[in-house]
């Protein structure tokens, strides 16, 4: 059975191609944001790992990530950020809460599967 990947992020195009890139070693759930995912989420869902963008309406990411760590049952899942703004690595040091890994978009698809191998190994 393949581990579950969720896949956060408003941009269709980014989730059909990380679809395209992961769909051959994991399943990958995809949400255009991150209302959809905690709906997904709260049926009692377990993804074994949580790609999001920080950039999306309505729920940013930065709130999806807290909320994630935050709760009882997803503090220890494994999160990536994977977004295009500027500032990455200080967005990411300025959160309140550890993320496994961020890579700026746009991204390399080899990078990607390597570092969630990695941490998926652990």
């Amino acid at each position: 059975m393949k581990k579950q990947i969720l896949a956060v992020d408003d941009d269709v195009v980014i989730l059909k191609l990380l679809n395209h890139v992961l769909h051959n070693h994991f399943e990958i759930i995809m949400h255009k944001s991150g209302i959809d995912a905690f709906a997904w989420l709260e049926l009692g869902n377990f993804p074994s790992l949580v790609i999001s963008d920080l950039q999306m309406p309505y729920f940013p990411g930065q709130s999806f990530v807290k909320n994630l760590k935050i709760s009882g049952f997803y503090q220890d899942t494994p999160i990536i950020v994977l977004s295009g703004i500027a500032n990455l690595e200080e967005e990411v040091a300025k959160m309140p809460f550890k993320v496994d890994a961020y890579i700026r978009k746009p991204f390399n698809p080899t990078k990607l599967k390597e570092t969630i191998d990695e941490i998926l190994s652990h």
